[in-house]
């Protein structure tokens, strides 16, 4: 889903005319100023620089009132992580950056560290850049900084206000509710939750894609574990699960928790998938080779990142134009062999669910 809004707040042009009227100066010395030419006093540049600062006036304002126009290039805000699905997105964006003809900026904020989306913001606007993709996975609240360039918000709400706004996600609620429908269609009366941490966007929306797929049924919903993402969360939440063998099906919301789950289960006596079926979520190929290999939600890394760029460019390049329609992601469940139906039911000829057959009199 994407859409545009468009706001006031006037051009860098005249903003620049500001500067000059506030500083008694030309037009053409601001950009002087600005672009560190010669043949400016010390003097009227020091006056320049105390009236840009009074008026909250950009570097790259000026750069961009240049007869270019645009500098060609897109700033990413991103969480610095080594975690397999920030990265890959990470990696997703910078081809599809790269594809659009534009370079690319990066700037990475630390989990946990509020102003650190604004000053990864403001630099990446004093680099100049044409529009910035916002790629930050965790709920910090609203953000306080004035941004004058496109942004589009790659799988999470808007934090912050800005001239025209682009949003693209990657579906996480619907591969979430599309890996516990396939445990329910296996046969599975309902299904456990191994939950990311609630303050990730990422993590709300596999919880409400979860909740959807047990409401449509009419499926009661087991209190939910919350992990932080690690496989040594997935294991404390399977040593918990363990004990409780009404426990048949759990969705985590993550591949590494995943794992770590299906440990802590095998340690315990529970087999899986016979006892117990796990799904996981992203694809992170190594758990392709796994034992059981991991049936997972593969997430569509790639696919939103060039939906995303496509409409941030657009916006970019086409300001006073409606955007486009955005492409739906891709659904894609990913089967191995870490689910199964319930102990109690089997698969019939032609692979559909059947009950045992009853004993002989």
């Amino acid at each position: 889903m994407s859409r545009a809004v468009g706001r006031g707040g006037g051009s860098a042009v005249s903003r620049s005319a500001d500067v000059a009227q506030l500083a008694g100066v030309s037009r053409k010395t601001v950009s002087r100023v600005f672009n560190d030419e010669p043949y400016v006093s010390a003097d009227v540049r020091r006056r320049v620089l105390e009236a840009a600062e009074e008026l909250d006036y950009r570097r790259n304002n000026a750069a961009r009132a240049l007869a270019s126009g645009r500098t060609r290039s897109i700033g990413v805000v991103t969480l610095g992580t080594a975690g397999y699905g920030v990265a890959s997105l990470l990696v997703g964006i910078e081809r599809a950056v790269r594809d659009a003809g534009y370079a690319l900026r990066v700037v990475s904020t630390l989990e946990g560290e509020p102003a650190g989306i604004a000053r990864a913001v403001d630099s990446l606007l004093d680099q100049g850049v044409d529009g910035i993709v916002v790629s930050e996975p965790v709920d910090d609240g609203e953000v306080p900084v004035r941004v004058d360039v496109p942004v589009l918000f790659l799988g999470a709400p808007p934090v912050f206000d800005v001239p025209r706004m682009v949003t693209a996600g990657v579906g996480a609620d619907v591969l979430a509710r599309a890996a516990t429908d396939h445990l329910l269609d296996l046969g599975h009366t309902t299904v456990h939750h191994l939950a990311g941490p609630q303050r990730w966007y990422a993590a709300r929306d596999r919880l409400k894609g979860w909740q959807t797929a047990l409401g449509a049924r009419g499926r009661s919903q087991p209190p939910v574990i919350e992990g932080d993402w690690s496989a040594a969360s997935g294991y404390a939440a399977g040593r918990e699960l363990a004990s409780d063998t009404s426990v048949t099906a759990v969705f985590a919301a993550g591949d590494d928790m995943a794992i770590g789950l299906i440990h802590a289960l095998v340690q315990a006596g529970r087999r899986v998938p016979e006892d117990v079926s796990v799904v996981g979520f992203d694809d992170n190929p190594v758990f392709a080779y796994v034992t059981p290999p991991l049936t997972t939600a593969r997430q569509p890394f790639d696919a939103a990142a060039k939906e995303g760029l496509r409409l941030l460019v657009h916006a970019i390049e086409k300001p006073d134009v409606d955007l486009p329609p955005a492409s739906p992601p891709p659904v894609e469940l990913v089967l191995r062999s870490s689910t199964a139906p319930p102990p109690g039911l089997k698969r019939g000829k032609r692979g559909d669910l059947a009950a045992p057959p009853a004993p002989k009199p």
